[in-house]
């Protein structure tokens, strides 16, 4: 193992090539380059084998981050893969997408001093290598199960799920009220982050492994064309599981809200994003979700908030702000991000939070306050408040408001008063068995734990799918002994 790991004292970090700001900045494409297998060899080589592997340990899916950087240094990729893929349903997407310098990158025991392993860089490459190889197969159960399951919400939860069950055996639906499969890796998340053709593969392997999808179909409470109602979904299947995400947008307030040109963030990306893939905008072709031309004023500090700014940039808009209450070191989007967005020419307003909203009919300034960092709140991030008489005014045609989502009234919506909700609306359940308060219906992702991120999608929808495996062989056992 020493001759080829353990090599950070010897090699230095080397992330995978990014193209110039001034070349991407034109386009939706990867900003990112591929490894080469020998650099990819070269970058794993650099992992300490260490005892306590605490990239593991920070990542929400657990993955066998040391074991396949071990093989990969070694050329066995495709054992590489598998041990990906053992415990990742979506390694390609994580390692585009996952906010590494946050979880595995940054606490690898090498950061401190020798900066981390390439982590997200090799696992993307292991997996896009095993595409290309043909390595990566539609699922096969070895055996069919008469017991079926409905999904709902074709995100990254959901279709962790649904890929989990379908490889036990069971008849797996999906149902979602979007006519593409992924949720927001397909519409929220922008084609310079995840080319969207990434998902859509992923797409075709499902189905290939004879997982059913119902698209354009939402949930509700009675049946209809384009919806079914949840009393129909529940007597259709064995179990239900609910994977509908947050989409709900917070609220932003105080005088001027009201005024055209200011928009949600949700609604600006899922604009640019159906563009890209060659759908008719009416929106965009209007100019209302177009940023061209325009000075841009992003108010939040999220990964979300940095998806719209460098949209905004890609979209040709005269200039690109980002008003966010707290500093840098507090924000909660990647700082890799941050990094990204201020190469390709978007300016940070740290420390101030919008009052009010100047224009007649349509917005033209943001009238701004300075803001000051206090003490510690309960969630442990410093309280902010605002500086007096430091009001200040920045210019804007369009303001795009990125302050995270909310759940949506699902008991309302659905008819079904007896879904029981926390107090933010989130769905409860049996933290061990993710079961609702309705018998055999289960949920997961944010819906549950609120707005997070895919790889924590990607583990709640493992788990559930497991709790939901273990309720139904119950169920059957039951039903056996009874005859």
């Amino acid at each position: 193992m020493a001759e080829r790991m353990l090599q950070f004292v010897s090699v230095e970090q080397h992330q995978p090539d990014k193209r110039l700001a001034a070349e991407r900045t034109h386009d939706f494409d990867e900003i990112y380059e591929d490894f080469e297998p020998k650099r990819a060899e070269i970058q794993a080589s650099r992992c300490s084998q260490c005892g306590v592997p605490f990239c593991s340990v920070h990542c929400p899916l657990n993955n066998n981050i040391p074991d396949w950087l071990k093989l990969t240094a070694e050329g066995r990729l495709e054992e590489a893969y598998e041990i990906s893929a053992a415990t990742n349903n979506f390694p390609e997407i994580c390692g585009r997408i996952c906010p590494q310098d946050r979880l595995c990158e940054g606490n690898c025991v090498i950061e401190k001093g020798f900066e981390s392993v390439t982590i997200g860089a090799v696992e993307r490459f292991v997996t896009d290598n095993a595409w290309e190889q043909g390595w990566v197969k539609p699922l096969s159960p070895r055996h069919e199960r008469p017991q079926s399951v409905g999904i709902v919400g074709a995100g990254p939860g959901g279709l962790a799920a649904a890929e989990q069950l379908r490889r036990l055996g069971y008849q797996v639906h999906v149902y979602d009220r979007y006519d593409r499969v992924g949720g927001l890796m397909i519409y929220g998340i922008p084609g310079f982050k995840l080319e969207k053709d990434i998902v859509l593969r992923r797409h075709k392997l499902l189905e290939d492994g004879r997982i059913q999808f119902h698209l354009g179909k939402a949930v509700g409470a009675e049946d209809s064309d384009d919806e079914i109602a949840f009393s129909t979904l529940r007597s259709r299947h064995d179990a239900v599981l609910l994977a509908t995400g947050v989409y709900k947008s917070r609220a932003l307030g105080g005088p001027g809200s009201g005024l055209n040109g200011l928009v949600k963030a949700l609604d600006y990306l899922t604009a640019s994003n159906r563009r890209s893939l060659g759908d008719q905008v009416p929106a965009f072709d209007s100019g209302e979700l177009d940023a061209r031309g325009k000075n841009v004023v992003v108010i939040g500090g999220g990964d979300t908030a940095m998806d719209c700014v460098r949209t905004a940039i890609r979209q040709g808009a005269k200039s690109v702000k980002c008003l966010y209450r707290r500093d840098r070191a507090n924000m909660p989007g990647s700082l890799r991000e941050v990094k990204n967005a201020e190469e390709e020419g978007v300016e940070f307003v740290w420390l101030a939070a919008p009052d009010s909203f100047l224009g007649d009919d349509a917005v033209t300034g943001v009238r701004a306050s300075r803001m000051k960092l206090g003490l510690p709140d309960a969630t442990g991030r410093q309280s902010v408040d605002p500086v007096e008489n430091s009001a200040f005014t920045l210019e804007a045609e369009l303001v795009i408001k990125a302050l995270g989502f909310d759940p949506e009234p699902l008991p309302t919506l659905w008819n079904q008063p007896e879904l029981e909700v926390s107090r933010w609306g989130t769905l409860k359940i049996g933290h061990k068995s993710f079961m609702t308060s309705l018998p055999g219906v289960f949920a997961a992702g944010d819906i549950v734990r609120g707005a997070s991120l895919v790889v924590w999608a990607i583990r709640d929808g493992r788990d559930a799918a497991e709790q939901m495996h273990r309720w139904m062989e119950q169920n059957a056992q039951t039903a056996q002994a009874a005859e």
